[in-house]
């Protein structure tokens, strides 16, 4: 299973680091305000959902059953709002889509944390094959509706996601409380990057609407 963490990490470096070509912005301006009011509350969403999952592993590891199920609620309810932020851009199906494949992301993270606390390693590595497999339809869908954010670009920001859960998972387990607190130091951090590009290429494609 740590074989499989490193290459999901490797991964997730390799293709943040693709060049990729986007085309030219639009010649209508957004606002630098509205630019970082959207970006403030896509960070506070996604960092919403890092927390709630945090909670849930959290709970978890403790074999707290009500305190995992109302995490559990939050992580739904985060998502619900995530998918809800493109709909005022690409409409509710599109909105309705993207909720299902953050449900389906949060799937197979459940399965990895079960499968942790479970000491189960076939169960982790089929959680790390659903999850890059989601990984690719987040991508495929996100930059079929935005030429800003191209597949690869994308996919790697997701898998390198998906690593830290991984890693926090894994550190909450074995107790590791110290190194577990510099992975959510870099998990924030990383989890901004996610929200800043999606802002801005919602700016770069809808420019009137900033």
């Amino acid at each position: 299973m740590v074989r499989s963490f490193r290459a999901l990490f490797v991964l997730g470096v390799i293709l943040i680091s693709v060049a990729c070509t986007t085309p030219q912005a639009p010649v209508v301006s957004a606002s630098p305000a509205k630019i970082a009011d959207t970006k403030a509350v896509l960070r506070d969403l996604w960092l919403g959902h890092i927390l709630g999952i945090r909670n849930v592993a959290v709970a978890t590891m403790d074999k707290n059953v009500a305190a995992r199920e109302s995490a559990e609620k939050s992580v739904v309810a985060n998502a619900q709002q995530i998918a809800q932020s493109i709909e005022p851009f690409y409409g509710k199906p599109a909105a309705d889509k993207l909720f299902s494949l953050l449900a389906g992301h949060y799937g197979a993270i459940r399965d990895d944390l079960d499968a942790v606390v479970a000491g189960n390693a076939a169960q982790q590595e089929a959680a790390v094959k659903a999850l890059t497999a989601n990984a690719g339809e987040i991508s495929a869908f996100l930059s079929s509706a935005n030429p800003y954010l191209p597949k690869d670009a994308v996919m790697g920001l997701l898998m390198a996601h998906a690593a830290h859960h991984i890693q926090q998972f894994q550190q909450l387990k074995t107790g590791e409380y110290a190194q577990e607190a510099e992975t959510w130091t870099g998990m924030k951090k990383h989890i901004y990057v996610v929200a800043d590009t999606l802002t801005g290429a919602l700016a770069q494609q809808f420019p009137a609407k900033f």
